[in-house]
């Protein structure tokens, strides 16, 4: 077992060095080559629901034996009581190979990898009663390197399992318990769509503790108004949307904005150049910076033992005048060979603020409560 996990994270280490250097050329005809897939885009079978009534169809889920989401640091003390609310989380993407325009449902490699995403980033939600993370047919990360239309098609596809498997997920709620919706990547660009049609103008809405659309802009203007629920301007606000991406200085993001101009909006309109959201995970509110002295604990990843441990006051944020999250100079942390070019943070803007992030969905959640009495 060992051995394979140490083939995983040398295999994961070949393929983001090889898009490192991709972006490192910044070259869309060398992006393209490595990354986008080939092939004909294939029609596959929409799942029912009922398909993810199968405990193997989650990567986390109430009950499931080694649920990677119920992982702690080293020394970090098990909550004593846990808060009465379920989380629904969609892991980032984890399907980095070429041969196909979405992962299977039984590709080992990208199924290793979203445990471990979801063991690291879905953690900080684990004082819940209930996570909840499915496994989906995710796009193939090619898919958002170009603008090719089956690129659509395959983002199409992985929202169609995100739906089927949050029907199953709201069937498994008790009677008024409240909710939260967190992803990262893939996963927060699918979770705007999820809160704009299941969540927006639904009596899902009046539960919903608050929102972590994280890794994927938020525009302000083409994205907002259509999620049903608004930006968070407090640190003790319930019920609203927290998001960030975050860099380093000097950072060169002109690769990350070509990206994210190439999908629309919610409302279907482009969203280059829109202005998009930027929470500061250290104090949770917009606009806002915070030194490093606040920072609860960065988690600082062993990929080899699969563990990590939290450092805290190492890392500071500020939302700067380009929506971005700037956490100042590179921080002096060994945090693995996954720092993209333009000191590009993407991989990590969840575990950078590991104890903060945890912080803000108690804190929500306990607003979200107290509002109930």
């Amino acid at each position: 077992m060992a051995r394979k996990f140490l083939y995983l994270i040398a295999g994961l280490t070949v393929a983001v060095l090889a898009l490192m250097l991709a972006l490192w050329f910044w070259s869309d005809d060398l992006t393209e080559m490595a990354f986008v897939p080939t092939t004909s885009f294939a029609e596959q079978q929409a799942l029912p629901p009922e398909t993810w009534e199968n405990p193997s169809m989650w990567v986390a889920r109430p009950g499931k034996k080694d649920d990677p989401s119920r992982w702690l640091p080293p020394g970090f003390a098990a909550p004593q009581a846990r808060l009465p609310v379920a989380v629904f989380f969609l892991h980032p993407t984890s399907y980095i190979a070429r041969d196909a325009w979405n992962a299977s449902l039984d590709d080992g490699a990208s199924r290793e990898r979203a445990d471990l995403f979801v063991q690291g980033m879905a953690s900080p939600f684990n004082t819940a009663e209930a996570v909840w993370a499915p496994r989906y047919r995710q796009a193939a990360v090619g898919a958002f390197l170009t603008a090719k239309q089956e690129a659509g098609q395959a983002i199409d596809l992985a929202y169609a399992d995100v739906l089927a498997s949050f029907e199953i997920f709201t069937r498994h709620l008790r009677p008024g318990q409240p909710i939260a919706l967190a992803g990262h990547s893939q996963g927060a660009f699918l979770l705007r769509r999820l809160l704009r049609d299941r969540v927006a103008g639904k009596p899902l809405a009046e539960r919903l503790v608050g929102a972590w659309v994280i890794g994927w802009p938020v525009s302000l203007t083409h994205d907002l108004p259509r999620m049903g629920v608004p930006a968070c301007t407090r640190a003790d606000q319930p019920g609203c949307i927290v998001s960030w991406l975050s860099v380093a200085d000097p950072a060169e993001t002109g690769m990350l904005l070509k990206a994210y101009a190439r999908r629309t909006g919610l409302d279907g309109q482009p969203v280059g150049g829109s202005a998009f959201l930027c929470t500061n995970p250290l104090n949770g509110t917009p606009g806002s910076s915070a030194g490093a002295a606040s920072n609860l604990g960065t988690l600082v990843p062993d990929f080899e033992a699969r563990t990590g441990k939290l450092v805290p006051k190492a890392v500071p944020a500020s939302c700067g005048a380009d929506d971005f999250l700037h956490i100042g100079p590179p921080p002096k942390l060994e945090l693995g060979a996954y720092v993209l070019p333009g000191n590009n943070y993407h991989l990590y803007d969840m575990t950078l603020f590991w104890a903060n992030l945890r912080a803000d969905f108690e804190r929500r959640t306990q607003a979200w409560l107290a509002n109930q009495k």
